[in-house]
């Protein structure tokens, strides 16, 4: 269903995250992270992006590729305001999901409440379950393919 491609990619994430680089820009956007499986005739990935707001989040799927990008921008504080800690990552979040033949990419729904992304992308119809009819010269008997 989902499929992997780039560890190169996954070993940055991982670096950032150990080193705490959790502000990222356009051109190299941070961690985002998430969580992947199938429900039935569907398969749900969700995205932890608390903090941003539904009109900074992008979704583009081109050639099986699903972009999902993010900004979190800073809240603004006013000019009486002396930051004291600031732990909270900001900037840019992207993550890239190459999804396979048997998802129906046509059908995406997505939601986000509560500051997490969930995408419901279905099954398609070819690569669920089926059973195939077996003719003999007596009888017909089903199996399940």
């Amino acid at each position: 269903m989902l499929m992997r491609t780039d560890p190169f990619r996954e070993l940055d994430r991982l670096t950032q995250q150990v080193f705490g680089q959790g502000s990222g820009t356009w051109s190299r956007p941070a961690m985002m992270p998430m969580d992947a499986y199938r429900a039935g005739d569907e398969f749900v990935v969700v995205f932890d992006l608390p903090g941003v707001s539904p009109d900074a989040i992008e979704l583009d799927i081109e050639r099986n590729v699903l972009t999902v990008k993010a900004e979190r921008r800073p809240s603004t504080a006013g000019d009486n305001v002396e930051m004291q800690v600031a732990e909270r990552p900001l900037g840019v979040f992207s993550r890239q999901l190459f999804l396979g033949d048997t998802l129906d990419t046509d059908n995406i729904k997505a939601n986000y409440e509560s500051g997490v992304l969930t995408l419901r992308i279905p099954v398609a119809e070819a690569a669920k379950p089926r059973k195939i009819a077996i003719e003999s010269g007596e009888s017909r008997k089903e199996i399940t393919a």
